[in-house]
């Protein structure tokens, strides 16, 4: 999975898509093509083409740890290279359900908790005067 994961966060927001795209299609290629033609930007066709060999790999990837487990992986590797805030908007806009928009800010903000704690703190001496 984290080889998946890896290569869906260097596709960014494309990656996120991609794999509702996937899930919520019902593995339709005719309906991701079609999509995925949108999808390519400036190189059009070749660009959705190109996209759609990873369909299977996430399609695999989504059956055996499930949608809500790839996404928030992807978010997790994402946030090494991307800020938090940023990706925190990223996620009020995806069209997911309310509950998993949650469950992925909460995922992020226990990231940068998480980074926050690691600070080393002093420990302080007491000199006992003799």
């Amino acid at each position: 999975m984290d080889e998946i994961v890896k290569k869906l966060a260097g596709l960014g927001l494309p990656g996120i898509i991609l794999v509702i795209l996937t899930v919520t299609s019902g593995g339709s290629s005719v309906a991701v093509a079609a999509t995925l033609t949108a999808l390519g930007g400036p190189f059009g066709i070749v660009g959705g083409i190109a996209l759609l060999g990873v369909i299977t790999a996430v399609g695999d990837a989504v059956a055996g740890y499930g949608l809500e487990g790839i996404v928030k992986a992807i978010y997790k590797e994402r946030s090494k290279t991307e800020s938090v805030p940023f990706l925190l908007k990223e996620i009020k806009d995806l069209p997911i359900t309310e509950e998993l928009k949650l469950k992925l800010k909460n995922e992020l903000s226990s990231e940068v908790s998480t980074d926050e704690q690691k600070v080393e703190i002093p420990k302080t001496v007491e000199i006992v005067e003799e």
